[in-house]
């Protein structure tokens, strides 16, 4: 996630069950955030164990598809209400219903506001709130199913929400001057098309079980990462030049801790790839408030230094539509600022479409590379403002931060992996072999889910694929009459074999008795 962290410390693997707190000890957003990946994990897992892969509940599942091809102009699909999981997720499907505002005095704005159309209950293929697709582009639009039948699916995944995309996240109590709080984690939901052949299936009428085992082995290929990297820190060349920043024996030289996001931008094989990384996670972003050709206003330049614009900076001008269809947009040098004005001028103008709508809250995120890191002597030119994967050599990108992308790796655009690096052992946090040589890891995110909703072969002939389970809970039978006689008889022989104290000693039995006279 796009965040302001220190580092993220949970790892399965180590089967911690929970994070204790301890008194007199400084409290790390690590410390607390691990804590909520503990009970994520068990609850998610603790799901897909009683689940299986996905499912909804018989009397509530969500997603049902309907698909709707001669009623307007454009095909859609609707989207019905529910719950289904998918790999232990909760996703809701239910549409919220509108509010109903204070009945206006103005007679005629009255009779205007009843005139405007109720939403349906259901979302639709075009309006779902998560998909963002344009009836513009080709590549949304439904295929024809009476040219050939395709698959409707879910593709599931999670993305970080910060205050410059939700604006009811800050509290506006603490001030403008004030940083934002947290940041919240979402659960994103896309319903999108796939072809027969796409899951290898040539039988234009296949059955249920074939579609869903096709579907499930496309599922684990899409959803297993090839792409490897490996971090680590070496002495720079210009290391001596201050040497009264860090100790003079650390390999990494920044004079603060930081958390380093290598994160793929286009994605691909790797002489497609390219890369961009961020010292403080990618968690510096600037909302926009206008924006004019190649000038940009922003809500605001910064808190710090560290955490401003300047002219050389890479930018990401997007907007929460882009940011969950997951495309590479071409990164934009910052060429002027003005900083009355909160205003800067980038080196293009961003692409049509792309932060033109304030309700899609429009923002720019800094990424801290420049020209592409220095390998033998020479200075890899950057590929839409980002730097191409270059695989089997270590890459630096500043202050003795190294980077390792294996071979025959695919990449995925956000795909990436973190590297905290640490100024009291001037090296990174890194796992390593016995020999402390880097091993190679996958990426710490995005981790995808999938699972199959509908089969559409024309209007109104949706097959489901959808799963559904019952309730655990089932009503307690009555017991018979001979249970009952049965159980009495028991009580009444169990008392005769107590005696008259029914079971209570000698000396109580005689006191009560004695209390019982007096009365």
């Amino acid at each position: 996630m796009h965040a302001d962290l220190s580092r993220l410390t949970f790892h399965p693997e180590r089967h911690y069950s929970a994070v204790v707190a301890q008194q007199g000890r400084v409290q790390l957003d690590a410390d607390a955030n691990e804590q909520t990946a503990i009970q994520l994990h068990r609850a998610r897992t603790l799901a897909a164990d009683l689940i299986g892969r996905y499912g909804g509940p018989r009397d509530a599942a969500g997603f049902r598809v309907e698909y709707v091809g001669g009623k307007h102009d454009i095909d859609t699909l609707y989207i019905h209400g529910g719950r289904y999981y998918v790999d232990g997720i909760l996703l809701d499907a239910d549409r919220p219903a509108p509010g109903t505002p204070v009945p206006d005095e103005n007679a005629e704005t009255a009779e205007n506001a009843k005139d405007t159309a109720t939403p349906p209950s259901y979302w639709t293929y075009w309006d779902q709130p998560d998909a963002f697709r344009d009836p513009e582009k080709p590549g949304d639009r439904l295929p024809s199913p009476a040219q050939s039948p395709f698959v409707v699916y879910l593709n599931v995944w999670e993305r970080s929400v910060n205050a410059a995309e939700e604006p009811a996240l800050r509290e506006v109590a603490l001030g403008a001057a004030m940083p934002d709080t947290a940041a919240r984690v979402k659960v994103v939901w896309q319903v999108l098309p796939l072809s027969l052949a796409a899951l290898a299936i040539e039988d234009a009428d296949p059955s249920k079980e074939v579609v869903r085992a096709a579907f499930d082995k496309w599922a684990q290929r899409q959803a297993a990462a090839t792409a490897r990297l490996a971090a680590r820190s070496e002495r720079p060349d210009h290391a001596d030049e201050d040497p009264c920043l860090v100790r003079p024996d650390a390999r990494y030289r920044g004079p603060e801790n930081q958390l380093y996001r290598i994160e793929v931008h286009a994605g691909g094989e790797a002489k497609d790839a390219t890369f961009k990384w961020s010292r403080e996670n990618g968690s510096v972003v600037f909302p926009v408030d206008a924006l004019d050709g190649t000038w940009v206003q922003l809500a605001s330049l910064g808190h710090d230094d560290k955490l401003d614009l300047d002219v050389g900076d890479f930018v990401e001008f997007t907007d929460t539509a882009y940011a969950s269809r997951l495309e590479a947009l071409p990164l934009l040098r910052v060429e002027e600022l003005d900083l009355p004005g909160r205003r800067v001028r980038l080196s293009a103008e961003p692409g049509p479409g792309v932060g033109r709508l304030p309700h899609l809250h429009p923002f720019v995120r800094r990424w801290d590379h420049r020209e592409g890191p220095k390998r033998r002597g020479r200075t890899a030119a950057l590929k839409g403002g980002a730097v191409p994967v270059a695989e089997g050599e270590w890459l630096p990108l500043e202050d003795g931060v190294e980077v390792y992308f294996a071979k025959d790796g695919t990449y995925r655009t956000g795909d990436h992996w973190l590297v905290p690096a640490r100024t009291a052992t001037g090296s990174v946090e890194w796992p390593t072999d016995p020999a402390r040589r880097p091993l190679l890891q996958g990426p710490a995110g995005i981790a995808r889910h999938f699972a199959p909703l509908a089969l559409v072969k024309g209007e109104e002939s949706a097959v489901d694929l959808r799963l559904a389970f019952g309730p655990l809970a089932i009503g307690i039978p009555a017991a018979d009459e001979a249970a009952l006689a049965a159980e009495e008889q028991a009580h009444r022989e169990e008392l005769v074999a107590e005696g008259p104290s029914h079971g209570r000693s000698q000396t109580t039995a005689e006191a009560e008795s004695a209390v019982e006279g007096d009365e």
